[in-house]
Parts: C-alpha cells; sequence; structure tokens
C-alpha cells in the first residue's frame, strides 16, 4: 500500500492509498490545502491547526451537500423530461438536444462534486 505525503498548511501527513491513487490523493491533498490556507487568512492566527481543518472540512462537506441536491435536481428534470415527451417550451431544440444538455449539466456537476 503506497504512502503519500501531503502538505496541508505547512505541515507533512503522511496518507496510505491504493496502488495508483497516488495522484489524486496528491490532488486532493493540494484542494484542502488550498481552502486551509483561505480559511487562515480570514481567520488570522487565531485558529488552532484542527478547527482550521474542522472548518475546512465543514465548507467543503457544505459544497458537497448544495452539489448533490443539485445534481438529484437536475436527474429529476432529466427523468421529467424522458416521461412527458419534453415540451419544447417555445424553442426548436430537439428533444435528444435537450437531453443531452441536461446530461451535461448532470456530468459537470458530478464532476464537481467528485473533485470535491
Amino acid at each position: 500500500m503506497p504512502l503519500v505525503n501531503v502538505l496541508i498548511n505547512g505541515r507533512a501527513y503522511t496518507v496510505a492509498c491504493d496502488d495508483g491513487e497516488e495522484p489524486h490523493l496528491r490532488e486532493l491533498g493540494q484542494f484542502l490545502d488550498k481552502r486551509v490556507r483561505e480559511l487562515a487568512g480570514t481567520v488570522g492566527g487565531q485558529a488552532s491547526e484542527s478547527r482550521l481543518l474542522l472548518m475546512a472540512g465543514l465548507i467543503i462537506s457544505d459544497e458537497l451537500s448544495e452539489s448533490m441536491t443539485r445534481v438529484d435536481e437536475l436527474e429529476k428534470e432529466l427523468a421529467a423530461l424522458r416521461g412527458n415527451g419534453a415540451a419544447h417550451n417555445g424553442h426548436d431544440d430537439s428533444l435528444a438536444e435537450i437531453l443531452e444538455k441536461a446530461a451535461a449539466r448532470i456530468e459537470t456537476i458530478a464532476d464537481q462534486v467528485a473533485r470535491s
């Protein structure tokens, strides 16, 4: 099992991962580091390291929750479009184009969730 060092707010953490997951884990570490540093910049030296990590985790969790809610909404919208023959609402788009647009939006949000 590979070990990866991630640097969060100037402190190194060693984390184990599955083979082949090292680049992804480093990317996640960089994302978390960026968020923690942003928080540290707003609260100054007033927050401990554990508090900064907690706050960053809560903020990221909130963003993930919002993204998941949006994905659910888009999936319902897509199901409704599939179920009712997709009224065009005065647009010239075909049913296939409408579904492709909705699917692309869902995939974009899913990618954002995965990166979070």
